[in-house]
């Protein structure tokens, strides 16, 4: 067990040499010249090109791009991701003081997609072909094909706009967080209803469910505690994919709702040529992936009990 998780561990530092170098490489191969951004917004009129060289000189600008790189690389790894250049504060600060903010959007996405599509998996599941399966089955299609930015205005139109229930935007008052939840989480529990529902449809033609029926164990039983745990590890894997997206794709909500997470704070870098914290953005966020990908790798191990076998059964040879 200690062996596997140690290697595992070990297999991600490669992935995320790979996400420093394209994280890297995108930001500074775009067009525009982040040195003449900062020297335009710093003095109403044209800089010359001795305030441009000097601001290039300061930020590191005039090195060589592999130079740069190594330098970068060699002061993340120390948990230093540089000077944002549109507010000269600490990159790795700027990410920590807007992460929270996305961070309780996609937990509370994630909650009500959890809450949606376990319970309607299972029953369609369990129900199939009847009308609730169908009617699951139509929903998780429009839910899932609904774009997030449609979604949104819709539910801003009814909830803030027609009722008045919740606020249009940004964080103060009382349920600012739910509108943008909705609209992460709605699109994410129709996709996971759908997982749901085929792997518990699978799970219910094993071996194991006609044997738990043979000794007589109740429907509800043999469904919620054998079926629903044999049917996990797939909906698993994709809830942490899913989480990993709300957290790094919530750019387009968090700029509808003008919420104050590391999405909206990655759209301002990009206008500013911020090349520092769309660097620390995107390898934030590997980072942020690997963990989770870890994480979940590590909870199968406690899901399914024959893939610990399997894990001893090896180590053991």
């Amino acid at each position: 067990m200690k062996r596997y998780v140690f290697i595992r561990i070990l297999s991600l530092i490669p992935l995320w040499l790979g996400i420093s170098v394209l994280a890297f490489m995108l930001s500074n191969l775009a067009p525009g010249d982040p040195a003449l951004v900062i020297a335009q917004r710093l003095s109403d009129a044209p800089p010359s090109e001795a305030q441009v060289a000097a601001i290039r000189h300061e930020f590191g600008l005039d090195a060589p791009l592999p130079v740069r790189y190594t330098r970068w690389l060699a002061a993340a790894a120390r948990g230093d991701l540089g000077r944002s250049f549109r507010t000269r504060e600490p990159v790795f600060s700027e990410i920590a003081a807007h992460f929270p903010a996305t961070l309780l959007i996609a937990f509370a996405a994630l909650f009500i997609a959890l809450m949606i599509a376990l319970p309607l998996g299972v029953l369609s599941a369990v129900r199939r072909g009847k009308w609730l399966d169908q009617a699951a089955r139509v929903g998780a299609l429009l839910g899932a094909s609904l774009p997030s930015y449609w979604l949104a205005y819709l539910l801003i139109l009814v909830f803030a706009l027609a009722l008045g229930w919740l606020p249009v935007a940004g964080r103060e008052g009382e349920g600012a967080f739910v509108l943008p939840a909705l609209t992460l989480g709605l699109g994410t529990a129709a996709t996971l209803a759908r997982l749901t529902r085929s792997n518990m449809l699978e799970v219910l033609g094993e071996d194991f469910i006609r044997t738990a029926r043979a000794k007589g164990l109740s429907e509800r039983a043999i469904i919620w505690r054998h079926a629903l745990k044999g049917a996990l590890i797939p909906v698993l894997t994709a809830t942490t994919i899913a989480f990993g997206h709300l957290l790094g794709g919530a750019v387009i909500v968090e700029n509808i709702f003008a919420w104050p997470g590391i999405g909206k704070l990655l759209v301002d870098s990009i206008y500013d040529r911020d090349y520092p914290m769309i660097q620390g953005f995107v390898l934030f966020m590997g980072a942020v992936f690997t963990v989770l990908s870890l994480m979940t790798d590590l909870s199968y191990l406690w899901i399914d009990p024959r893939i610990r076998y399997a894990k001893r059964m090896r180590s053991s040879q």
